[in-house]
């Protein structure tokens, strides 16, 4: 790949800032301030900034609860019996599907366990998992807990796949050796598409084909990953996929959560789910007849209706993703993040080193800075000068500049402020 030619200045972040196609998008998102002035946000990989869209929306079902009452289900302008397919067409560009594999509903760890419910289903002979170590906590949780449903010692059951020593990436050819290796007792593979920690993204292509090469099912957290990278779900064959809306996907504080079930398992009979009211067949859902008789989609697994309120702020974040396209945002998130990588490499002073891979095919727009000394100190400089950014115990700074409201003089003021810590 050819060696990008940046320069250290910011009247070059200005000029890269006035050809950028996407700046405009910026000013649809509500920048918390500091001394008066836009706070450099570069913490969209824990919390997204708010679309200026979104209080449109959530007031406009406020009004229509008001006007309409109980009717609003079926007489709002966006009527809440069918609010949840207002996000299908977005959401399965998102991540690469078709409309009936996806489908906006509940968060991500309640999606992760009832998925796993469907596609966890060990023998005495098939019940092995293979993970990546070092995962979100809650993906750790989920897999200890579903072992124990089951009746496994978790420690037997998981198999961890751990960075070599020295290293912070996990290398795919060991991930390849464990799948080999334990072949004839996997049942699972489950990743995070994104790693929380390192940024460090997973060949989501190449484990599912591993996976299904050893008889297994392959499952993905993409809680990091979604609005991320370009995603390709359905013709990568993954089985199944979840993820949460307020990191890169801006919808807030506990905004919902999103679900991908490919659709051989949609349309098999013999893909077990938990069974909820919205999820039966909406001809009949009314008739309040036992026999639960799925929906020929991903909404299949929904347990309830939409959460409209909830939901509201994530179709305006969606609008927006809709107008600028993932292919622009990816292409500018490429230049981003390897222009933020370049300048904190022009810093000699502090001594840290960047884990996530340098590669711009294993990274999306997350760099996370490992600190051998003065990490906290760093930290609390950037948020005393008004940057926004991420501290990860024991000592690492995560930043992330989001292509679709950071700019290249966002990333140039973090580069300064840390050129001043001493």
């Amino acid at each position: 790949m050819e060696k990008l030619q940046f320069k250290t200045s910011v009247g070059y972040a200005r000029e890269m800032d006035d050809a950028d196609s996407l700046a405009q998008f910026r000013e649809s998102f509500i920048f918390p301030q500091y001394k008066g002035k836009d706070v450099v946000y570069l913490c969209g990989n824990s919390l997204g900034l708010q679309p200026k869209g979104a209080a449109t929306y959530i007031s406009e079902e406020l009004e229509d609860w008001g006007k309409y009452g109980v009717e609003g289900h079926f007489e709002s302008r966006r009527p809440w019996f069918a609010y949840h397919t207002f996000f299908t067409k977005s959401l399965a560009a998102m991540v690469g599907a078709t409309e009936k594999e996806v489908v906006a509903m509940n968060t991500l760890t309640v999606n992760l366990h009832l998925q796993m419910l469907s596609f966890y289903r060990p023998t005495k002979q098939r019940y092995k998992i293979i993970m990546e170590a070092g995962a979100f906590p809650s993906d750790m949780y989920a897999m200890e807990t579903q072992a124990q449903l089951h009746g496994f010692d978790p420690e037997d059951a998981i198999i961890e796949i751990a960075p070599r020593k020295g290293q912070h990436s996990i290398d795919m050819e060991d991930i390849e050796a464990a799948i080999q290796k334990h072949k004839n007792k996997l049942a699972l593979v489950v990743f995070g598409g994104v790693n929380y920690y390192t940024g460090q993204y997973f060949d989501i292509q190449r484990i599912t084909q591993l996976a299904h090469e050893a008889g297994a099912i392959a499952g993905f957290d993409l809680a990091h990953a979604v609005g991320n990278k370009v995603l390709h779900l359905h013709d990568w064959k993954v089985d199944f996929a979840c993820w949460c809306s307020y990191k890169y996907l801006n919808a807030g504080p506990g905004a919902c959560g999103g679900i991908f079930i490919h659709e051989r398992h949609v349309k098999s009979k013999d893909t077990f789910r938990l069974a909820g009211w919205w999820g039966h067949d909406e001809k009949t859902r009314f008739k309040m007849k036992k026999g639960f008789k799925p929906m020929k989609s991903a909404e299949s697994w929904q347990m309830s209706n939409a959460q409209v309120m909830n939901m509201a702020a994530l179709r305006a974040s969606l609008d927006l993703f809709d107008q600028a396209g993932l292919d622009r945002l990816a292409e500018k998130s490429f230049m981003l993040t390897a222009y933020a990588e370049f300048l904190l490499q022009q810093i000699k002073h502090l001594k840290f080193q960047i884990i996530t891979p340098s590669n711009p095919l294993e990274r999306g727009c997350q760099l996370s800075l490992l600190f051998q000394s003065k990490g906290k100190e760093v930290f609390e400089q950037l948020q005393k000068n008004g940057v926004v950014a991420d501290w990860r115990e024991p000592n690492v700074i995560r930043i992330a500049p989001v292509p679709m409201y950071n700019s290249f003089e966002d990333v140039y003021r973090m580069f300064e402020i840390m050129q001043k810590v001493k």
